[in-house]
């Protein structure tokens, strides 16, 4: 058998392997209207971001072990964490981590605060000393920590519900591993950007936030976009929050196939040429 010898003129093509994905989480939360039926809280991210630059997502970022110190769970109302590993698929210390890095991180991007105070009662972030936490959160994640012992707060791991799960397609160089979690708004709180990562703060029914979409106005990312899908129709935040509870969590990887004149084409698990 003869063997064809490569042409010291063919470049060796070198295939570079896709990135790890970090593990993230985001949390949707849901208020209700004055006039009947949920919004839900879509935050923009700054255009200058290294990710979803300009978009508008739900709260949230990555996590990591300093969202699980040692005495995490204590701080943690009503978590089951075998449950909770169990469901996602993931170890008890990663699981705790992604509960509270969706607290953590929503507190941190838009000043709303998933927990309870000493007495039981939601927490009220609208002293001035949870300015203060915030910033100093915002540089530290090890100052969540702090504030929470300081305020002997109980985090609200008993609100989230866990309903998703993307994992960013191969093709892009900065991926995310996302968990998805619902809750509504706690009472007395509302969103304000941080004017730093996030510039904007909307929040928008279902069916408007697509209209919006549709229409230009906000610019959504796919996964953002099929999530909110699951929310319409839903008669108020709770209901919203109960149609997402219990249902089977594929993970979902979308792929991105770019064509010769460089369009740009999103391909779901099942669709024809997916692999």
């Amino acid at each position: 058998m003869t063997v064809a010898k490569r042409s010291c003129h063919t470049p060796f093509m070198s295939v570079k392997p896709p990135a790890v994905p970090s593990a993230a989480a985001t949390l949707v939360l849901l208020r209700d209207r004055p006039e009947g039926g949920p919004e839900i809280l879509l935050i923009k991210r700054h255009a200058k971001s290294k990710f979803a630059a300009g978009d508008h997502v739900f709260p949230g970022g990555k996590v990591g072990t300093g969202d699980n110190p040692e005495d995490a769970i204590r701080w943690c109302r009503g978590f089951d964490v075998t449950a909770a590993a169990a469901r996602l698929g993931v170890t008890s210390a990663e699981a705790i981590a992604l509960y509270v890095g969706a607290i953590r991180e929503t507190f941190e991007e838009v000043g709303i605060l998933l927990a309870y105070d000493a007495g039981g009662r939601f927490a009220r972030v609208d002293a001035p000393r949870f300015v203060d936490y915030r910033a100093a959160c915002q540089k530290e994640n090890r100052a969540f920590w702090d504030m929470v012992r300081a305020e002997r707060l109980a985090l609200a791991t008993d609100r989230l519900v866990y309903f998703a799960h993307w994992i960013t397609p191969e093709e892009q160089p900065l991926r995310f591993d996302t968990r998805f979690f619902a809750a509504d708004l706690p009472p007395g709180q509302d969103a304000r950007a941080d004017g730093y990562e996030i510039t904007e703060v909307r929040w928008l029914g279902p069916a408007e936030a697509h209209s919006a979409f549709k229409a230009g106005e906000i610019s959504l990312r796919n996964p953002t976009a099929r999530n909110v899908d699951l929310f319409v129709g839903a008669t108020s935040a709770a209901d919203g929050v109960r149609r997402v509870t219990g249902r089977e969590i594929p993970t979902i990887r979308p792929r991105i196939l770019f064509g010769a004149n460089g369009e740009r084409r999103i391909l779901m698990p099942g669709d024809e040429g997916y692999h």
